[in-house]
């Protein structure tokens, strides 16, 4: 499931937690089972993990150093749209994929 940090579901975890959004410019993932949250990389290659193959693989980087992982991870996040370009309008969610957010 998924949850903006915006919505009040992010918003309770942003104050459980104490998260600086001012600091933060990355995915969070917050594991309720474990009562933790990751960021950048590790939250990128967790989220990978539950993917389905080929996807799944690239949690096998869990195993580099979180310092190097985050560099890396901030190298594409700065690049991605000179790479990639930027679009002008956002995706519309379809119905499915609504369903797969808390808020």
């Amino acid at each position: 499931m998924f949850a903006p940090l915006q919505s009040e579901t992010g918003k309770k975890i942003i104050e459980k937690f104490n998260i600086d959004t001012a600091l933060i410019d990355s995915i969070i993932l917050y594991n309720p089972a474990k009562n933790s949250i990751n960021y950048k990389s590790t939250a990128a290659l967790k989220v990978a993990s539950k993917l389905g193959f080929p996807t799944n693989i690239l949690a096998i980087f869990l195993i580099v150093p979180n310092s190097i992982r985050n560099w890396v991870y901030d190298f594409i996040a700065k690049n991605r749209y000179k790479w990639y370009g930027k679009k002008d309008a956002c995706m519309i969610p379809t119905p499915e994929l609504k369903s797969r957010f808390l808020d």
